[in-house]
């Protein structure tokens, strides 16, 4: 990028889940960099009156004041890419003339192609990759207010423990804080399954299944009522 300064994003969502999710995303794109993260469209009115913001991610449904409504009120906003988990705003999204619209759970193949769309006549797509070291795709976990690089291969399952989630890897078990609903929108759908309101496994790392229990490693993952159908059919059974 020849010297090129870094787009600075704020994220904006009410949700805790939902901003840590964006601000990982954020930290794997070299050209992107992090600016701060708002609870409510108040909080980001006031940091937005600061300046800097070069790139802003708004949530829709937000406390006091809709995402939408602070777009009207912002005299000269920053590119805005909208997130929300109803498909029926897009349309009024759109009319304020925002970047792009990312549907939760936000993948993270969409979230580059959103951010693409900001440098595209400027930059290569390829500057939008995130960082590797080597052909591997991976993740970073925040643990023990360290960020750990984790290959999605190495993954073996995914556990949820109220606010926090434990992952099994083949080396070791990390356990970081976010819900399993992020973590499953962090994760490939091709290669990782939901089976249970508490569990993901990785579909490579699948010895042996029955309609109630998924065997990997030395684990067992039960299935959920609720997901049986899909994980059977996504298994082969």
């Amino acid at each position: 990028m020849n010297e090129r300064k870094p787009i600075r994003c704020l994220v904006v969502d009410d949700e805790p889940p939902a901003r840590e999710l964006l601000a990982r995303y954020i930290e794997t794109v070299p050209m992107l960099e992090l600016q701060g993260t708002c609870g409510n469209a108040l909080e980001a009115l006031d940091r937005l009156q600061t300046g800097g913001t070069d790139l802003l991610f708004l949530d829709i449904h937000l406390p006091q004041l809709k995402g939408t409504d602070l777009l009207r009120v912002l005299r000269n906003p920053p590119p805005v890419i909208l997130t929300t988990a109803y498909p029926e705003y897009a349309l009024e999204g759109y009319d304020l003339n925002v970047l792009d619209y990312l549907l939760k759970p936000i993948q993270l193949d969409r979230f580059l192609k959103a951010v693409g769309k900001l440098t595209e006549s400027a930059s290569p797509i390829t500057e939008m990759q995130p960082v590797r070291e080597s052909a591997d795709p991976f993740i970073y976990l925040r643990v023990d207010r360290k960020m750990v690089k984790v290959p999605l291969t190495d993954i073996l399952f995914v556990e949820s423990m109220k606010d926090y989630v434990k992952v099994c890897t083949r080396a070791a078990v990390l356990v970081t804080k976010q819900s399993i609903t992020a973590m499953e929108a962090m994760l490939p759908e091709a290669e990782f399954l939901r089976t249970h309101r508490s569990f993901i496994v990785a579909k490579a790392h699948v010895r042996a299944y029955t309609h109630e229990l998924i065997e990997i490693d030395k684990a067992e993952v039960p299935i959920g009522k609720l997901f049986r159908q899909q994980v059977l059919r996504a298994l082969g059974g």
